[in-house]
This record gives structure tokens, C-alpha cells and sequence, in this order.
């Protein structure tokens, strides 16, 4: 299985600290070594960095721990191959434009039947299950809505209903971000941890890392990290359920399947 890594804030963040937990685990201490990717969105924009290589040996990721790139919206990926070969094309996340918007996508799981859903206009780079399903996703949306929606609470169930179908293939853990909302989406495993004042110490459980967040925000920032499984061992992090979907914007919980 994959790894994934998501971050929703309300003021441009950093998100170094936790990159280097991912990082370990892409090839050192966990059997991710298939290549990894990370986006952060930039006002209307975003960057992606991508590699095939282990992210724990990857000169680029190395390069994107050390610098503290700002953003209140982040996907990353750590990949343990299995649909595709390990290619830069089958690296998540993976990234369409819909509304004007780029939409970010990473998959964790593994899907069955997956080359016969409907994309439409969506076709795949690469050969996995993930991209398949993601062109699926936004083909879903393009056909329920073929301008910008406005309802966001609705848009949201929609594409919940649409994780769900996916969830029926297979194992479908899955983040997805627009820049403005970060998706998230349960199937197995997918964890959370919102950060607000008072902020604390916090320790990597894969890195003998430590760092105290009061040195480094304001009272008002307000930061949630959405991770596979925990990155810290003295925090207490949220566990999702199946089926489970959360809203997040400005690392605030806007919409939960359960609310």
C-alpha cells in the first residue's frame, strides 16, 4: 500500500516537519520506494514535485524538506507499486483542470475493474488504478455540473457518493484538494490532527525530530496535518472509519459525513 499526506491551513504553511516523517518512510523505514509526489497550491496556482525514486534517496525530495515552501493547501504521496510499473507517469498526485481550478488527486488502496469506469473527456497518463479513478471522479463532476458549481456542502456530498462507488472496487483511501478544500476520503486507514493555540511540542515517530510549534505560529493560525497513519508519537490523532469523508478549509472541518 501507499502512503498519503495532506495539510489545510488557514494561513501559508509550511509543511516540512511532517514531509520528513514521509520521507523515512518511502524506502528506509517502510516499503514505499516506488516513487513519491507532493502539490502546494500558491494563490491560483500550484507546484508539484515528482520523482520514481525512493523518496528516502531522492535528491528533489531532500531539496523540498530543507525548503519551507508556504502553502495552505498540500497532497503527497509516498508509492508502494501495484498497478503500473514505477514510471514518473504513474507518480501521484495527480493533477486536472476542472472550473478553472486545478484538482489535486492521491489514492491509497488498490482497485479492481477500474478500466471500465467512465471517464469521458478524462484519459490517464500513466497505467494506474489511481489515475483511472480519478479521471472517473472528475468526469462524475464535469457531468453533473458543466459550469462552476455553488454550492460547496453539495459539491462535497457529491463527491463523496462518487468515493463511495469507488470503495466498492476495492481498497480506496483517497485525498483531493481544488487549493481552496482539502477532500479526504476513508477506506482503511486515514488519520487527522487539527493544530491551534496553545500549540505544543510535537515528536516524529520515524525521525528522532522535535519541534515546538509555538516558535513557529501566530495564535490565530490554525493547521491540520491528514495522514495514512500518525507522524507523531505524543499527539493525539483522529482516526477516520470506513466510509468516513471530511471537508476541510482553512484547516478548519467545514462538512463531515457524520454531521
Amino acid at each position: 500500500m501507499c502512503e498519503l499526506l495532506g495539510m489545510s491551513a488557514n494561513v501559508p504553511t509550511d509543511i516540512c516537519f511532517s514531509f520528513t516523517s514521509l520521507i523515512k518512510r518511502g524506502g528506509d523505514k517502510g516499503p514505499h520506494k516506488d516513487g513519491w509526489g507532493i502539490t502546494f497550491y500558491e494563490g491560483k496556482g500550484c507546484r508539484t514535485f515528482k520523482d520514481p525514486e525512493p523518496c528516502s534517496y531522492s535528491p528533489i525530495a531532500k531539496m523540498v524538506q530543507n525548503y519551507p515552501i508556504k502553502s495552505t493547501a498540500v497532497i503527497a504521496h509516498i508509492r508502494q507499486a501495484n498497478r503500473g510499473g514505477v514510471a514518473l507517469e504513474n507518480t501521484h498526485p495527480f493533477t486536472r483542470q476542472l472550473w478553472g481550478k486545478n484538482w489535486t488527486f492521491a489514492h491509497n488502496g488498490q482497485l479492481t475493474d477500474y478500466e471500465s469506469l467512465d471517464r469521458g473527456i478524462f484519459e490517464p497518463v500513466g497505467m494506474t488504478d489511481s489515475e483511472y479513478a480519478f479521471c472517473y471522479l472528475i468526469n462524475q463532476l464535469l457531468k453533473k455540473y458543466p459550469e462552476k458549481p455553488t454550492d460547496d456542502i453539495k459539491l462535497f456530498n457529491d463527491i463523496r457518493q462518487c468515493a463511495d462507488e469507488l470503495n466498492k472496487l476495492g481498497i480506496f483511501n483517497m485525498l483531493l484538494s481544488d487549493g481552496q478544500y482539502v477532500f479526504a476520503y476513508c477506506s482503511t486507514n486515514l488519520h487527522w490532527i487539527t493544530r491551534r493555540a496553545p500549540f505544543g511540542k510535537a515528536k516524529l515517530i520515524d525521525e528522532d525530530v522535535e519541534i515546538d510549534f509555538q516558535k513557529h505560529t501566530t495564535p490565530n493560525d490554525v493547521v491540520t496535518i491528514i495522514s495514512t497513519l500518525p507522524l507523531t508519537s505524543n499527539e493525539t490523532w483522529h482516526k477516520l472509519n470506513t466510509g468516513d469523508a471530511m471537508l476541510f478549509k482553512n484547516g478548519e472541518i467545514i462538512q463531515s459525513s457524520w454531521s
